[in-house]
């Protein structure tokens, strides 16, 4: 298992933000999460480089839906301060994975307080709340869509069956959110996309966060080289109708040599247990291996 050295140290640093509270993912001992250890779910989200790609890809369908995208940019720090706000979302997917259960259900009462504060008008005049039924079933299947497609296009395969199980393992952090009609299959979502799609839009703010994720030093030093093409892998996972309607056209497309490259990052990610990561830490909780999530099946 890889030990607490610079690596350790830079991708805990994307989920622990400095400030708000640490979170300890091996406590209280025993306590199961959400979803159980042999879920679908904890395969997925343990992958940082898929989960980065999967993020940008879920923003994007997030950001051409106006309510939605309204709510974000209005109320959220993301164009001021993009990256405390990114390790804010990543701990709390963490948390709604790997926490315990009373962490995570505490965690997202939190949540849901904070976007009872959320409402307002769009641009064009429409009321939007965040936490309103069907914009929370969208945040939530772009969410499920993004993480699931990037683990399968760039850390390992999944079969259809798995792809299905993986949306259903989110039903009872949905529920608690209040995403009570968000999908729990494949096809579930694919029916979720066409009667969303008549209501997203172009808009540039898509190309600002989109140049936000380029310009902001996510990565360390040597590795920066890499955000530009995971940043295109994700649009590359876009479905190609979203892309059609928000303008990411071909000059956002993944080149040959990058996908390889970010195919073999996140391949090994998929084998590389970190020290303190939350699924080690969950792992270790649930009485099981450090390296339970990485071994070869």
């Amino acid at each position: 298992m890889a030990d607490g050295g610079r690596l350790a140290s830079f991708v805990q640093g994307l989920i622990q933000p400095e400030t708000g509270p640490r979170i300890d993912f091996r406590q209280p001992a025993g306590e199961p999460a959400l979803a159980a250890p042999d879920s679908v779910s904890w395969r997925v989200f343990k992958n940082p480089v898929s989960l980065f790609v999967g993020g940008v890809a879920a923003v994007i369908l997030e950001l051409a839906e106006p309510r939605v995208r309204t709510g974000v940019w209005q109320y959220s720090s993301f164009r001021t301060d993009p990256l405390p706000r990114l390790k804010r979302t990543g701990l709390a997917a963490m948390v709604t994975v790997y926490g315990a259960r009373s962490a995570a259900e505490t965690m997202i009462a939190g949540v849901r307080r904070m976007h009872d504060r959320v409402a307002g008008y769009t641009p064009t005049g429409a009321a939007y709340r965040a936490n309103d039924v069907e914009l929370l079933d969208w945040v939530q299947a772009t969410a499920s869509f993004g993480f699931l497609e990037a683990y399968r296009a760039y850390a390992a395969p999944l079969t259809d069956d798995e792809r299905d199980r993986f949306y259903a393992e989110a039903a009872p952090a949905a529920a608690l959110y209040g995403a009570v009609g968000a999908p729990g299959s494949v096809v579930g979502w694919e029916a979720q996309l066409v009667a969303m799609l008549p209501k997203l839009e172009r808009h540039e703010i898509v190309f600002e966060f989109l140049d936000l994720m380029r310009q902001t030093a996510i990565l360390p030093a040597p590795l920066q080289g890499l955000q530009g093409a995971l940043i295109r892998a994700a649009v590359a996972i876009t479905p190609a109708e979203v892309r059609a309607v928000v303008g990411l056209g071909p000059e956002w497309d993944l080149g040959p040599v990058e996908g390889r490259l970010v195919r073999w990052a996140g391949a090994a990610a998929d084998r590389l247990p970190i020290k303190g990561m939350p699924a080690v830490e969950a792992c270790l909780r649930m009485g099981l291996p450090a390296d339970y999530l990485y071994r070869r099946k």
